[in-house]
């Protein structure tokens, strides 16, 4: 006797079975949007011949200024301290205008100007770098504008730039996860795994988070030893889930949710043992984890490395915890920030360049947004009243790319001449993300998913492909 036959009809197979009305036509969407989850990661081609088959997302959390980093203003000079002639909005008062504080200088070939924060990076790959420095968002507050780098909207929970890249091109690795979101010390800004999660995709493209302030695995990733019982044991429970879910389909048909949560299992069960060697960088060898340097960053970057050489498709690595590029004081904390990552962002390209991983690989650097060419004035509760900080900037900043079949060495657009708003080729961020579909093979209009009787896509209903800067 089948011990199954005699179970009670759960709600969802009541709903299966007697699926008149709503309640059916409710469940149906519910099961379709899960169902596409449940094989998705296998890799899937592309629209069109791809450029790139990996990102990596360089994420200065907090807006970095882009006239302290890379895009110079000699108007600046000329105007420190006076009373710029024309008037910029922005979020708070400003005052008179502020030269960069850091010094510049040209690099490589193309004799691109960049500030001496990122002076490794410029010296070694700026022949590299395409630089966009008209790129403009939405918004000037940073949660939001998190929210429309990583997700496209700053409003509303959308699946992320990584799960949806996922969603058309799955992944090569199938015993790691797709998307990897590296940050130390806790979650970035204030959503948290919004910025790299799948929301009405199925839940099989949401990304892992890896605090990479620790360096044990079982502290980088929650839960990947299992201390109770032996992977054999834990073997042979997997298979009876199987079982049991075969039995499943054989009375009541597929159920995607539901293969997708037995997948996601056995996905946890295979990182046991590859998780624990990628992110293992002791592995490397010692001229490798000197060049990229014994820190947070340095390590980071160097996992971000062994993740996408093994076939991982998305990673983001953030600055750190909450939005420390946020810098409304005083502006000379940018050398600190920038000092963490200038390094290790050389060795990376670097070493991307010397393994033949740069072609394939599109890296990405920026903000959410930039900063303002003038001074902030001190406001109580925002700032210490040093005079020497900007403000949020959302009209116009900079950010690059590089790798992944765009042009190095390359400037895309323009701020206007004290480097506050974009006037020049603007590159909003759907426009952004559009270009950085493009190169992974994929149309950003032809990349939908049907949910709540609309069809959604990453850049929503905008969005060009910046064709000018791919070679």
């Amino acid at each position: 006797m089948n011990p199954y036959s005699q179970m009670p009809l759960s709600r969802r197979e009541f709903l299966q079975k007697t699926g008149a009305g709503f309640g059916g036509l409710a469940l149906t969407s519910l099961l379709q949007q899960e169902a596409q989850g449940a094989s998705s990661l296998a890799v899937k081609q592309p629209h069109h011949p791809a450029r790139a088959k990996h990102v990596v997302h360089l994420f200065m959390n907090g807006g970095p200024s882009q006239v302290d980093t890379f895009d110079r203003k000699t108007s600046l000079d000329k105007y420190d301290g006076r009373t710029l002639p024309v008037h910029y909005r922005t979020e708070r008062k400003t005052g008179v205008a502020y030269k960069s504080p850091f010094a510049f200088d040209n690099y490589g070939q193309s004799g691109i100007e960049v500030s001496e924060l990122f002076g490794q990076t410029a010296a070694r790959h700026i022949d590299d770098l395409c630089l966009i420095r008209s790129t403009h968002c939405s918004v000037p507050n940073h949660p939001p504008s998190m929210l429309e780098m990583t997700c496209g909207d700053p409003i509303q929970s959308r699946p992320s730039m990584g799960a949806w890249t996922l969603y058309g091109l799955g992944t090569e690795n199938q015993n790691l996860p797709g998307l990897v979101s590296l940050c130390p010390e806790g979650y970035p800004g204030r959503f948290g795994p919004r910025y790299w999660g799948s929301s009405f995709l199925s839940g099989a493209f949401q990304g892992q988070y890896i605090d990479t302030q620790f360096t044990q695995i079982e502290k980088l990733i929650d839960n990947i030893r299992n201390g109770k019982i032996p992977a054999a044991a834990q073997e042979r429970q997997l298979d009876l889930l199987r079982r049991l879910h075969e039995e499943h389909v054989r009375r009541v048909g597929d159920e995607g949710p539901l293969e997708a949560r037995i997948q996601s299992f056995d996905l946890v069960f295979r990182m046991q043992s590859e998780a624990a060697e990628v992110f293992d960088v002791s592995r490397e060898p010692a001229y490798i984890r000197e060049m990229y340097g014994d820190t947070v960053h340095g390590r980071q970057l160097l996992i971000a490395r062994r993740l996408i050489e093994r076939g991982v498709r998305f990673v983001q690595a953030w600055t750190g915890k909450g939005i420390p590029w946020d810098h409304h004081d005083d502006i000379m904390l940018h050398r600190r920030d920038a000092a963490k990552w200038d390094q290790p962002i050389a060795a990376f390209l670097t070493d991307l360049k010397q393994r033949g991983l740069l072609d394939e690989t599109l890296v990405l650097w920026g903000g959410e947004f930039g900063r303002t060419p003038t001074v902030e004035l001190p406001a109580p509760g925002t700032n210490k009243g040093f005079g020497k900080g900007r403000d949020h900037n959302n009209h116009g900043f900079t950010v690059w790319l590089a790798g992944g079949g765009v042009k190095g060495g390359h400037i895309h657009g323009a701020t206007d001449e004290f480097g506050f708003k974009a006037v020049e080729d603007r590159v909003h961020i759907h426009d952004l993300h559009a270009t950085i579909l493009h190169l992974l093979g994929l149309d950003h209009e032809r990349l939908t998913y049907r949910y709540s009787e609309r069809d959604f896509r990453l850049t929503d209903v905008a969005g060009k492909v910046v064709d000018s800067i791919i070679s």
